[in-house]
């Protein structure tokens, strides 16, 4: 699967219809972006599975400060609705690999139970 671009419309249906989304915060002025863009695209062709969303920060500024990108690019993955990473910074090919692995170990009750526990 190709990337797809998430804006305020189409971000929380994505987010509720797709057990894992990786979500780059990016925008076209931005070096580092332009370098971590065909790394998260191999990503997403790899991971058919894994939805693997572009938010463009200038176009989509009220999405990118509801959730207080201050830096870009930012890589925010989100499992069964619940943020489980957030980071500024463009990653390599092979942090990124790491990480979607990490996050298809998560055990989710124990996440859930923890966002619970947290709010209560």
């Amino acid at each position: 699967m190709a990337t797809v671009t998430l804006t305020k419309d189409t971000f929380e249906e994505t987010v509720t219809s797709n057990d894992i989304v990786l979500v780059d915060f990016w925008a076209s002025w931005c070096g580092p972006c332009r370098m971590f863009a065909p790394i998260f695209e191999k990503a997403s062709d790899t991971h058919t599975d894994i939805v693997f969303g572009k938010i463009d920060t200038e176009d989509q500024q009220e999405l990118a400060g509801a959730f207080g990108i201050m830096s870009i690019p930012t890589l925010m993955v989100l499992r069964e609705g619940v943020i489980v990473f957030s980071q500024a910074g463009a990653l390599p090919e092979p942090a990124l690999e790491d990480l979607i692995s990490q996050v298809r170990a998560l055990d989710m009750e124990a996440v859930h139970a923890a966002v619970a526990e947290a709010k209560a």
